[in-house]
This record gives C-alpha cells, sequence and structure tokens, in this order.
C-alpha cells in the first residue's frame, strides 16, 4: 500500500502512526480519536514525496529508500539516453510546398474574422501570451446561431471556475513540463532490452513549421526508427451534407490501414482544402480517429500529431490534445502572423510565431 502527493504539494495529506502499528492518513489529522499517548509519530507527505507500507517487512519505507530502490533496479538513464530522440536537434528540411489557394480564401474557409486577427492574435503576439478579458463570454449559443461556427465553439466548461493560485509552466516551472512525446507508446508493463522503444520528444505540443517538416520527414532522420504517414481530412464538397460520415468511415480505414503497414506517426492535415474540398472539423476528425484506434488495439502503436489551419486560440489547442492529439500544427495562424507586421510593428515573421507558440504554451 503507497500513497504519494502532487509535486505542487496543492493537497494535503497528513498520517499519524500509533504505537500498535496502526497508519491513519487523511487530508487533516484528528478525522479519528486517537490518544495522544498512542501515538509515535505525527507527519505530513510532503510535495512530491511517497511512502510505501511493507506489509511482509511490518515497516514504512520512506520517499528516499523508495526512491533510491526503484531507480536503481535498472538501467533508466542509459534506456532513456539510447531510446530518446530530440525533435529540434534533427535537421532542417526544406520548407513545405506553399498552398496555390490564397491566404484569405483559406482564412475564410476556416472561419476567420478580423476580431480573431486583431483581438487574438495580435496581443500574442505583442506580449507573447493570450489576451485577458473581463465580463465572460457572452456570445450566442452556437446551436441556436445562424452563423455558422467552428466546432470548438460548441464545447464549455460546465463546472463553476473558482480562483487558484496560478498552475502554468511559467509560475510553476519547476514542477510542470510542456515536453510531448510523439509516436509509438512502449510496453507500461515491460521493457525491451534489446530493441528499446524510441521516443520522439518535442519541448511542446504546438508545432512549428519547421519542427512539422521534420516530422513529414522523420523516417530520413530517424534511421527508419519511426514512420510518419499524412491522411488528408479533405473530402470533395460534391459529396454533400452527408459526405462527412463516409469520409470519417475512409479516414478511419486509412488510419489503420496505414499503423499495419509500419506507419507509426500518423499527421492529419487539412492542407488540401481547395475550392471543390472541405475539411472534416480538425476536432471531429481527431477524436474519429483516436478512438477508433483505442477500439481496435492500436492507439498505442502510432502517435497522432493535428495539421490544421482551423486552430489558433488556447481553447481549440486544449481541445485537439483533449481528444487525442499529441501535437499540433497551426499552419494557419502561423502564416496570419504575417498580416500583423502593420499591427504590431518592429516584431519579425519569425519572432511573432515565437510570440504565438509561447503564448498558446
Amino acid at each position: 500500500i503507497g500513497a504519494t502527493l502532487d509535486r505542487n504539494g496543492l493537497r494535503p495529506a497528513r498520517y499519524v502512526v500509533t504505537d500498535d502499528d496502526m497508519i491513519i492518513m487523511a487530508s487533516e489529522v484528528g478525522v479519528l480519536d486517537i490518544p495522544e499517548e498512542k501515538i509515535v509519530k505525527k507527519w505530513r507527505l510532503q510535495p512530491g514525496k511517497m511512502l510505501l507500507l511493507d506489509l511482509e517487512q511490518g515497516r514504512i519505507v520512506d520517499d528516499e529508500e523508495l526512491k533510491r530502490d526503484l531507480a536503481s533496479a535498472k538501467p533508466y538513464r542509459e534506456w532513456i539516453e539510447t531510446s530518446r530522440v530530440a525533435l529540434e536537434d534533427l535537421p532542417e528540411p526544406a520548407p513545405a510546398e506553399k498552398s496555390t489557394v490564397s491566404l484569405l480564401d483559406r482564412q475564410q474557409a476556416f472561419g476567420y474574422t478580423q476580431e480573431d486577427i486583431k483581438v487574438i492574435l495580435a496581443p500574442m503576439v505583442a506580449n507573447a501570451e493570450e489576451a485577458t478579458g473581463s465580463m465572460g463570454n457572452d456570445a450566442a449559443l452556437p446551436v441556436l446561431s445562424n452563423k455558422a461556427k467552428p466546432l470548438y465553439n460548441y464545447f464549455r466548461q460546465l463546472f463553476a471556475q473558482v480562483t487558484n493560485p496560478p498552475i502554468d509552466p511559467i509560475r510553476e516551472e519547476l514542477v510542470m513540463s510542456l515536453v510531448t512525446f510523439v509516436g509509438p507508446r512502449p510496453n507500461l508493463l515491460g521493457h525491451d532490452t534489446v530493441e528499446p522503444q524510441s521516443r520522439l520528444e518535442a519541448q511542446h505540443p504546438v508545432l512549428t513549421s519547421e519542427n512539422m517538416e521534420r516530422i513529414r520527414h522523420i523516417e530520413l532522420f530517424s534511421s527508419g526508427a519511426f514512420k510518419a504517414k499524412e491522411l488528408d481530412i479533405t473530402y470533395p464538397a460534391t459529396w454533400g451534407k452527408e459526405g462527412i460520415e463516409a469520409a470519417i468511415a475512409s479516414l478511419r480505414a486509412a488510419a489503420v490501414d496505414n499503423i499495419k503497414l509500419g506507419y507509426n506517426i500518423l499527421i492529419l492535415s487539412d492542407r488540401g482544402i481547395e475550392a471543390g474540398r472541405v475539411a472534416i472539423p480538425a476536432l471531429l476528425a481527431t477524436s474519429a480517429v483516436h478512438q477508433h484506434l483505442v477500439n481496435t488495439g492500436l492507439r498505442t502503436s502510432a502517435g497522432l500529431v493535428v495539421e490544421t489551419g482551423s486552430a489558433r486560440e488556447v481553447h481549440h489547442f486544449a481541445l485537439l490534445g483533449g481528444y487525442g492529439a499529441e501535437a499540433v500544427h497551426p499552419y494557419l495562424a502561423l502564416e496570419t502572423l504575417t498580416q500583423l507586421e502593420g499591427i504590431v510593428p518592429g516584431v519579425s515573421s519569425y519572432e511573432s510565431q515565437k510570440r504565438f507558440v509561447k503564448a498558446i504554451c
């Protein structure tokens, strides 16, 4: 039997040990009436600490001993050094081909508005942080609106939000990391010491254009340890409103087929959008593929990367991550930043993309 406390120490865990070898742990002391003369130890779990009750030896294993024994059980450091591939350290490939569809047409296809550019994107570039507002969101519910709304807008939190201490990678950098791993996941119940599973590590789940191209051509840079396959999530507009169901069914089948062919990174991309093709909403495509792979027992065999023109707000990225994406490349948002040179003067295109990524993360 064990107990551990989160690294932030936000939830208390206090315990007492009695002289008849009983331990009582709760969020507060005094939940049970224990005579003081029977208590031999009264203490609390500290942030990031743990303890183990060894029932066979009849003793409490403290944090230091427990971690020392676990850390020395296997050559974990050696395994990490041999299996970890840092995305940012890979050679920089050639840039992606530019779309033949104009930027404005693509912005309109993904529902961009002047408000998105001036109220949401511009503050991100100017201050490298998400724009703040007040008085809540009083916009009409998407389901009741007569305007087409992004699928992201249909998702809202249902709980009453209270004022908690800030928990983010800026103020909590000692205990929080945005590092994400893309690709297949190793067996949690065992480790292949002969041929360890490689892990592709990215510093954060928002991919720049350079990192997206690294993943797209990852097979060239990883000696075949990773193989990426791009799946087009657009479909002919002539299919009509019923076409999306057929497109999703085809997408799910393609995901399974390509994993069985040996691909271990799937890129769901809507770059193919044009006058005659419409995109499956990236959130719907991500969820459909993720759930289908879970149901077929293949989810841990491949990573999901979403390359979409629809993601531009923190809310969008949070939803994509929550529904299965391991990394997101917001290519249209990054291209749109080139428009902001007149709105946010003195900021280069490279710096604006860097600030946008920081604001999202």
